[in-house]
């Protein structure tokens, strides 16, 4: 097949007339499989939202370029914020199937640091019932947000905790539900590496970890506050950018992958591009540099 390779001949022996039977079982080596390249929707994001792109375009392009997957952010289907009902999201999850994609994730816009309880309240709610939705998708994870107000860098504040209680009652939410909660690090409320980590270890929960977003981690060394976060990550956002001391830089791809390997991450790999430039060349090219080096 042209994205994964479904029997090797090593693993099948032939018996009798046209019967196949395993051949014995052998443990896999953490070395022979990786990370699977998958695309954020949000690299089509004008077109998906003017109508330049359906998401039935969407799925083929991705499975035209070569990924096995797209993460869908829950913007792009119609009635966001609203939940839509079964029949359309039945109806996306056929034509994902149909094209021969999987949903790697989707993901809401949420604010779990604001002060109004009702408000914060409708929040939780909001995230519970995409959580729901992400289900009935057969995404595996959907992506929050910690929210907007101020960083303090004080993980001991009431805010702090009561992101954590968000965070730890949607990811018990999710578990009823077989998603993960992943919370992305977008350089809003929780910005420093020690912070973040300090979050996912206080929610203590399976069912919650990281969408570690490269292009959001702080601090003068990128790559070190990536591989630090790496045990916790479930999910990512691969940007062509990571944030230096005196702005930003082209992602090092190879330096990210051998990374990856390192800490033998086996998940999907949501790469993301942003900015100017035709969509349709920067996704395709950067597929191509990742899956070259994967």
């Amino acid at each position: 097949m042209k994205r994964r390779s479904f029997l090797k001949t090593s693993s099948v022996a032939v018996v009798g007339a046209g019967t196949f039977r395993p051949a014995k079982a052998e443990a896999i080596s953490p070395d022979t499989y990786g990370p699977t390249p998958s695309l954020n929707a949000y690299s089509f994001n004008d077109a998906l939202l003017n109508g330049g792109m359906s998401l039935g375009n969407l799925f083929q392009f991705v499975a035209q370029t070569g990924f096995s997957a797209v993460d869908l952010t829950a913007y792009y289907i119609p009635g966001y914020p609203e939940v839509p009902g079964d029949q359309l999201l039945y109806e996306i999850k056929r034509k994902a199937f149909r094209t021969g994609i999987s949903f790697s994730g989707t993901g809401v816009r949420n604010d779990f640091t604001l002060t109004d309880q009702e408000d914060l309240a409708a929040e939780i709610d909001h995230v519970k019932q995409w959580i729901v939705a992400a289900s009935k998708l057969g995404a595996p994870n959907i992506r929050v947000f910690d929210g907007k107000a101020p960083s303090t860098g004080n993980s001991a504040s009431a805010t702090h905790q009561q992101v954590v209680d968000a965070f730890r009652e949607c990811a018990r939410f999710g578990a009823r539900h077989g998603v993960n909660v992943a919370f992305q690090n977008h350089h809003d409320f929780l910005i420093r590496t020690e912070e973040i980590i300090d979050i996912i270890k206080k929610v203590d929960s399976e069912w919650f970890g990281l969408m570690l977003d490269t292009g959001s981690v702080a601090g003068p060394d990128p790559y070190g506050e990536i591989e630090k976060l790496i045990p916790y990550a479930v999910t990512w956002q691969v940007k062509e950018l990571v944030r230096t001391e005196t702005g930003t830089e082209p992602l090092d791809i190879l330096r990210l992958i051998n990374l990856l390997h390192k800490h033998q991450y086996h998940g999907f790999l949501p790469v993301e591009t942003l900015g100017e430039g035709d969509p349709y060349t920067k996704v395709e090219a950067l597929y191509q540099k990742v899956a070259d080096m994967l």
